[in-house]
């Protein structure tokens, strides 16, 4: 019987670290948002969701800044989390402004004209806003992470068109957010602590691969 060798249990662990503590970081810098949304009701305080819900996308960046890292043979994963987190906060928070703003307002069209006859019309349109800012959003923050220095009108506008170009990937990445916020709303606490840092890695690994024609001819891209 073949023995697995030192070098794929050191994989097996360096794998399953980066896991356990990019949930964790996620956790302290996503504080405020999900101290309310798991104490209060969301539909009554969502105004609050609101200005918490932009405070994850530096979140989100330092994740994938970890992810990125890893892959290159980073093992430090707080410490390039942390680092991600100050290098993008700005634009990663105004991307992230952005998706809540938009997302928030087309609900609320939703729910305003939901009950009226020509709602048929209208409703369709503003959930594929909803789902076009959603599917954006991590492209925009892979892209980010890639090219810190990148203008945020480029970012964004570069996002769309891959997000929609590889629309296959944007709809496995909403599925797969789609499937953690359920399980979020159901075990909080699977969903954190063990759930989080794979379905993100899974979102990562598709925006990255979406973006592979802009990205430097060097960069390994993840599949």
């Amino acid at each position: 019987m073949r023995r697995i060798s030192h070098d794929t249990y050191a994989s097996v662990f360096a794998t399953v670290y980066l896991g356990l503590i990019v949930n964790v970081m996620l956790a302290v810098a996503c504080a405020p948002f999900l101290i309310v949304a798991m104490t209060t009701d969301p539909a009554a305080s969502w105004p609050l969701l609101l200005l918490t819900a932009p405070l994850c996308a530096p979140a989100l960046a330092g994740a994938l800044t970890a992810f990125r890292a890893h892959g290159m043979g980073e093992g430090r994963v707080v410490r390039v989390f942390w680092a991600g987190w100050r290098r993008t906060a700005g634009k990663s928070l105004a991307i992230g402004a952005l998706a809540a703003i938009v997302v928030t307002l087309a609900l609320i069209d939703v729910r305003a004209v939901a009950t009226a006859s020509w709602g048929v019309l209208v409703v369709p349109l503003c959930l594929s806003v909803v789902l076009l800012a959603l599917a954006v959003a991590p492209v925009a923050l892979t892209a980010l992470v890639e090219a810190p220095g990148t203008p945020l009108r480029v970012l964004l506008s570069t996002a769309a068109v891959f997000a929609v170009r590889r629309w296959y990937l944007s709809a496995v990445s909403l599925l797969v957010l789609a499937g953690q916020a359920v399980l979020f709303t159901t075990s909080p606490a699977l969903a954190l602590g063990l759930t989080a840092a794979p379905a993100l890695y899974l979102v990562w690994a598709n925006a990255r691969f979406s973006l592979r024609p802009v990205l430097p001819a060097d960069a390994a891209v993840a599949v």
